[in-house]
Order: structure tokens, then C-alpha cells, then sequence
């Protein structure tokens, strides 16, 4: 059976415990569109790819 050779104190305990948090992603607001998106990104809206502010592809629709 695994025997720890010194106590572990509570405080080291907790260090190693306090990165399980969960964190929301930071969001930035295209100045075009007004869409909120991750930053750095491109992002698709009404069929057309944005990146920094202007339209990078617009998706062609078939008929």
C-alpha cells in the first residue's frame, strides 16, 4: 500500500488544486457586423467569412 514518507500541508494541498477552474472564453465584438466572436479568429456570418472587420470570402450560392 502507498505510504507518503512526509505530510503534504494544506497549503501545497491547495496550490496543486487551484487550476481545475473552468474559465469563459474572452469574446471581442466585430466592428462591422457587431458579431461577438474569439479573438484572432475568423468567423462566418450570412454566408460570408470576416476577419479583422472585412469580408475575407463570400460562399457562392448554387441555383
Amino acid at each position: 500500500m502507498a505510504h507518503p514518507k512526509r505530510k503534504i500541508s494544506k497549503t501545497r494541498r491547495d496550490k496543486r488544486r487551484t487550476h481545475y477552474k473552468l474559465e469563459a472564453p474572452g469574446l471581442a465584438k466585430c466592428p462591422t457586423t457587431g458579431e461577438m466572436h474569439l479573438p484572432h479568429r475568423a468567423f462566418w456570418l450570412d454566408g460570408k467569412l470576416y476577419y479583422k472587420g472585412q469580408v475575407i470570402i463570400e460562399k457562392e450560392v448554387r441555383a
